[in-house]
């Protein structure tokens, strides 16, 4: 028997609209928890240097679009309880992908909506993906676009489908084109959580070493954005404005103060990424990054 069951009946769940405003001190601690400082990234960490205009980071919009309970109250959490007796110990962050139709705003408002897009039996957990789309208020345009896919532990076994594979990717045969190394600080999941994760796995030491960690755990969604700036410093010359997609799949869990590199190689404008912690592991895989262009709206 499942110790906390899924409902397989939600697939096709939505949340009622949400709206979430956001001003440029929130772009900016936003740019602080993923690492920004005035060496590297200082254009998304500060609003008042001489010629130094403020861009907000895209990783951001993912955000300003989540369907956590926690950042949205009460119209997200009944989403949430449509999947079933979910204990967050369980849940783990599986893949992310986000799509902007338009370059970030360093201020503005969301109108978004999350549904639950899919459920599948991994037989020792459950895969619940989800999509939520998000409309510029001001303008009534689409403005981004997130996908994410959550491994709920403990909760397969009812008989419903695997899913299908995910397709390898094809990883160039030769030494990676561009590394960047960046190291988090001790407090990184203390300065992210500020922007509204606040679940305690990255805060609690006692929950923490039940979930079976050490101690607690960088955010992967922290890790997701430290890598975006890396991606865009090298692949966009700090340009944020040619940043269209990024994807991938986490695939171990990071610890405060570890050093995070990313590895790319070029391929126009798609470029595969993965992200190493200071031990060599693989964090984060199967990376596509896109550059360049935006989908017609």
């Amino acid at each position: 028997m499942n110790r906390y069951p899924v409902n397989p009946e939600a697939v096709g769940v939505a949340s009622t609209p949400v709206r979430r405003r956001w001003g440029a001190d929130d772009a900016l601690l936003y740019a602080v928890g993923v690492g920004c400082d005035p060496e590297n990234g200082l254009a998304f960490a500060t609003e008042n240097c001489a010629g130094v205009e403020q861009q907000a980071l895209p990783t951001f919009a993912i955000v300003l679009s989540s369907p956590l309970p926690m950042f949205d109250g009460r119209p997200v959490l009944q989403l949430w309880e449509s999947l079933g007796d979910i204990s967050w110990r369980d849940v783990v962050h599986g893949e992310q992908d986000i799509e902007l139709y338009s370059p970030l705003a360093v201020a503005g408002e969301v109108e978004s909506v999350t549904r639950v897009s899919a459920i599948w039996d991994k037989g020792s957990g459950a895969v619940v993906e989800l999509e939520t789309t998000s409309v510029d208020v001001a303008t009534g345009s689409p403005a981004f676009r997130a996908r994410s896919s959550i491994f709920v532990r403990g909760a397969g076994g009812w008989g419903g489908e695997r899913g299908p594979r995910a397709d390898a990717l094809r990883w160039p045969e030769r030494a990676p084109d561009h590394v960047v190394d960046m190291r988090t600080s001790e407090n990184q999941a203390l300065i992210y959580r500020l922007s509204g994760d606040r679940n305690p796995l990255h805060c609690d030491p006692q929950l923490a070493r039940e979930a079976g960690f050490p101690r607690p755990i960088l955010h992967g969604l922290c890790t997701f954005g430290f890598t975006a700036r890396a991606l865009i410093q090298s692949e966009c010359g700090n340009d944020a404005s040619r940043f269209s997609r990024m994807s991938g799949r986490f695939s171990s869990p990071v610890l405060p103060g570890e050093t995070l590199i990313v590895q790319m190689w070029e391929g126009g404008d798609r470029v595969l990424f993965r992200t190493l912690g200071g031990d060599g592991q693989v964090v984060l895989d199967r990376g596509e990054f896109v550059t360049g262009h935006f989908p017609s709206q």
